[in-house]
């Protein structure tokens, strides 16, 4: 079995009004979140946010589109996907990133891995989000805590 890294993006994508989408996971029901996922081989973690956008999303950002917030989070990997890491393995470090696109750009879902997505505002998004780092991403970026893409 090919373990993931315990390294991943998180890409907060929102709208020039700072409405965000969210996408519901397709096998946990009512897990929403923002594109995350873990880097492969040794891509950087810029490659990897424009990896799992195109994957989850469809959207085929251009470069320089993601904006790096240089900011990163370690959190416990929960128990429902820890077999998915080599053994031992429980935490993970996230990295923050963004990208600002227009409410109507075309988004393809992944259906087995999402299937269902949603626009709000942030209050709405964050409390829908069931990651905690996911939810004070969005309400970060909101907030204008750092750089906006």
């Amino acid at each position: 079995m090919r373990y993931k890294q315990p390294v991943s993006a998180l890409i907060v994508i929102h709208s020039p009004e700072m409405e965000f989408l969210l996408i519901e996971r397709a096998r946990h029901p009512g897990f929403w979140q923002s594109v995350t996922g873990s880097r492969e081989g040794e891509e950087s973690l810029l490659e990897t946010a424009y990896r799992e956008v195109e994957e989850e999303t469809g959207i085929r950002a251009a470069p320089g589109a993601i904006v790096d917030h240089h900011r990163q989070q370690v959190f416990e990997i929960y128990p429902m996907w820890r077999q998915r890491y080599a053994p031992g393995i429980t935490r993970n470090t996230e990295h923050l990133f963004s990208l600002c696109v227009p409410r109507d750009t075309a988004i393809r879902l992944a259906p087995a891995e999402h299937r269902a997505l949603r626009w709000a505002r942030a209050q709405e998004a964050a409390a829908a989000c069931f990651s905690p780092s996911n939810r004070e991403a969005i309400l970060a970026l909101e907030r204008g805590d750092f750089e906006r893409a």
